[in-house]
């Protein structure tokens, strides 16, 4: 391994790096990347100071069009979690040196199952799938016994993979099954615990083996009164064969609760389209709904006319029923610009990483991002700078017409530094991600 300048050792580097307000979490795979590595950069008051920070500042236009993106240099201190200062640059202060890096807001998975992996374990690939969704659950229910003996152990290892890309939080769904019962979900809550210094979550009670077709209603009950977020759901007539009553069941929990929803659908038919449709009248029904309902995947959008795409968007939209996108490529695309159009929230994760539904996970919402700005032709400058917003949580250092919006004195201390010259290369390039600071811990 590689030592700072002044060649301090890896002892002595961790040693001093202690007396952080928040600790300091240890990344193998990138730490010889980090510009973070010199004892002095870190205080032992809960302050944390940087230098040489790049941040964009506004559009520069040639014939009316956004030809390239501002940046300046400048120094930031950070205290307590929050972003307390930010000025001219200061190059010569004691402080981190971020060597010209391109800061941006940390970056958001939101859809992921943090829970059941073989990440961080023996490699495994995927069986043949026999029997469709149900052929699923029967080889799940196999499974997770086993699974379960060390999925804390795992959930770390593949938060430390996700944090290694930028992601600093993830919203994720946790089996609530007869099998598992609540014990995937305290397993989560485990590793959670273990990694809430460097790492946040929400999480999403998540009925995978159907809300009656396994009786899961007594375990979801349970759970809706623990430390969880939303009340999850999957493929209500494919597995349940009664739309309207999953989600009225699934829509009353979550208000008895004071939960949000977010519904796994990957129903491409017509029982896909009901199920939207009835899900949007469910939550225009129940106000308190609006901007915590979330449908995941959603693939039916992909098959409609545009006609109609336009119709469910704009219902969609006016609802405050966000879309939770895996950006499938191939022949189904999601009609991503159309939701924008509308004003509809959309938000991207890496669902499955190696597990024994997929094992193409990268753990990248960056990359995520970069194909969806390719699906789309969004080429040029601005709105590769645009696509950003999907991997940061609709996030962005810089408004529609280049007004610097973020990040701003009192903003919470979650931003990733990215070897790249703006936002829209980072996009373009995937650029690498050199260090992580959320809420003011450093994460290599």
């Amino acid at each position: 391994m590689k030592t700072s300048d002044n060649n301090i050792s890896r002892k002595d580097f961790i040693r001093n790096s202690a007396l952080a307000v928040a600790g300091l979490t240890l990344i193998p795979n990138i730490m010889t990347a980090s510009p973070l590595s010199d004892e002095n950069t870190l205080s032992a008051k809960g302050k944390m100071s940087l230098k040489n920070v790049r941040l964009e500042t506004g559009f520069e236009y040639q014939d009316g069009e956004v030809a390239s993106t501002q940046t300046d240099l400048f120094y930031v201190e950070v205290e307590n979690g929050k972003i307390t200062k930010i000025a001219p640059n200061q190059p010569n202060a004691k402080a981190v040196d971020a060597k010209g890096l391109l800061m941006l807001p940390a970056f958001k998975d939101m859809h992921i199952h943090l829970d059941k992996t073989f990440y961080g374990d023996q490699w495994q690939a995927v069986r043949k799938r026999t029997g469709g969704i149900k052929g699923m659950i029967e080889l799940e229910q196999k499974m997770l016994p086993e699974m379960l003996k060390n999925s804390t152990f795992k959930a770390e290892k593949l938060i430390e993979l996700l944090q290694s890309k930028g992601t600093s939080y993830a919203r994720s769904h946790v089996n609530i099954e007869p099998t598992s019962k609540l014990q995937s979900l305290k397993n989560l809550q485990k590793a959670l615990e273990n990694k809430k210094k460097s790492f946040g979550a929400e999480l999403v009670a998540f009925p995978q083996h159907g809300v009656f077709y396994t009786d899961s209603v007594p375990y979801l009950k349970e759970a809706a009164k623990m430390d969880i977020d939303f009340i999850g759901g999957v493929d209500p007539f494919n597995i349940d064969g009664d739309i309207e009553k999953v989600v009225d069941f699934t829509v009353q929990l979550a208000l008895d609760n004071k939960k949000g929803i977010d519904i796994h659908l990957h129903e491409t038919g017509d029982s896909g389209l009901k199920t939207v449709e009835y899900l949007i009248k469910k939550v225009n029904e129940n106000p308190a709904l609006k901007g915590k309902t979330y449908l995941s995947h959603c693939f039916v959008l992909g098959k409609l006319e545009s006609a109609k795409q336009e119709e469910i968007a704009e219902k969609l939209g006016e609802a405050q029923i966000g879309i939770v996108s895996t950006i499938p490529f191939g022949r189904l695309i999601m009609p991503i610009p159309t939701l924008y159009k509308h004003k509809v929230t959309v938000l991207t994760g890496n669902d499955s990483i190696i597990d024994h539904w997929n094992t193409f996970g990268t753990g990248s919402v960056l990359q995520k991002a970069n194909l969806m700005a390719q699906l789309y032709g969004y080429s040029t400058e601005f709105l590769l700078s645009r696509s950003l917003k999907l991997a940061t949580g609709n996030i962005l250092p810089l408004d529609d017409k280049g007004i610097q919006q973020w990040p701003k004195s009192g903003d919470k201390a979650d931003f990733v530094l990215i070897n790249a010259s703006c936002s829209a290369e980072a996009v373009s390039r995937i650029s690498d991600v050199k260090s992580l600071v959320h809420g003011g811990n450093i994460v290599f």
